[in-house]
């Protein structure tokens, strides 16, 4: 079976770590893999570290981490299904000429390519995103949609695009490598998993990052901020809007200049769309009645909540839960 399969998901994964990486998205690629072979009592994963030199490389922290090959080792191409980059603050300073060469040919070689945290960045450097869709940590999004214009830059949590699978920073990598787990060995284990490490919830690639409002706007718009942090603060008892106003310290006209300016919306419409994100959330991740659901997301009835679900998302709540099932079976 080929990468270029729409049914092939990867078993052996090298870890290609660039100076200064983030050692939390390594690590949350890696253990996943490690709990899975565990409670399937088989080594299904198998994974190897990889640096320019072979010489083991400091993540940010400060931790040196050994590697297995270098990148001139024959045997770093030998036996791999993929190559993830794993990057980190300020990537670019990190980024080689030997490194870019190496990730081209990887893709000649027919081996996938992917990458945690920022290095998505790397890899459509090298060349190798393009007319590919792929995910990166929030804090790149524009510079990279900005610098690369042949690369489908998406805000998802990760993104599987053919033989490219790429993912944000922190602890997305568990997601995307939840979702292998879970195509090959089935949602028990993945579930199992997620268990182990005390992960509360799964998310899917459809998922997107949460991006702060503050590195949109930075200090243009305080105020905005902490209402938009009340809202999110105050989901089942959602804050009637003079309220709101009141405790941010603008009047209920300024409120409302102050989301049409930057949200390009009202905050009633604002306030709701944060209420069925969640609604949308429990209902893919629990087995909660929509009567409960409604409950804890402010409507005054699952008939209130369904229509007001539908209106917003084109469909009704019931279908969002049979697509779930339908989703979770072919796992």
């Amino acid at each position: 079976m080929t990468a270029d399969s729409k049914e092939f998901y990867p078993t052996r994964f090298g870890f290609l770590l660039l100076s200064n990486f983030t050692l939390i998205s390594m690590a949350s690629a890696v253990e996943p893999l490690r709990m899975a072979n565990r409670i399937c009592q088989r080594q299904h994963f198998s994974w190897k570290t990889i640096s320019e030199t072979g010489e083991p490389v400091v993540a940010s922290d400060g931790l040196s981490v050994n590697v297995d090959y270098g990148m001139e080792d024959a045997q770093a191409k030998d036996a791999l299904d993929v190559v993830i980059v794993c990057g980190g603050a300020r990537v670019e300073e990190h980024t080689t000429e030997a490194a870019l060469k190496f990730l081209k040919s990887l893709n000649t070689s027919g081996i996938g390519l992917g990458s945690t945290c920022t290095g998505s960045v790397v890899l459509a450097e090298a060349g190798v995103l393009d007319g590919y869709r792929c995910s990166v940590h929030w804090e790149n999004l524009a510079s990279l949609t900005d610098r690369f214009r042949d690369v489908q830059v998406t805000r998802s949590v990760y993104t599987i695009d053919r033989d490219r699978y790429t993912c944000s920073g922190g602890t997305a990598p568990v997601d995307m490598m939840l979702y292998f787990i879970g195509k090959q060995l089935g949602p028990d284990v993945a579930a199992g998993v997620a268990e182990q490490f005390i992960y509360e919830r799964i998310r899917r690639s459809s998922d997107e990052q949460r991006i702060p409002l503050k590195h949109v706007f930075g200090n243009q718009s305080e105020k905005l901020i902490v209402a938009v942090d009340l809202m999110e603060a105050n989901i089942r008892e959602p804050i009637v809007q003079s309220e709101l106003a009141s405790y941010v310290g603008v009047s209920k006209r300024q409120l409302q200049r102050l989301f049409q300016r930057y949200l390009d919306s009202t905050p009633s419409r604002y306030y709701l769309r944060i209420r069925l994100s969640r609604a949308r959330e429990l209902l893919q991740q629990t087995s909660m009645s929509l009567v409960e659901i409604a409950s804890l997301t402010g409507f005054v009835s699952s008939s209130h909540f369904s229509k007001s679900y539908k209106d917003f998302y084109g469909q009704a709540p019931s279908h969002e839960r049979r697509r779930r099932g339908a989703a979770d079976g072919q796992n």
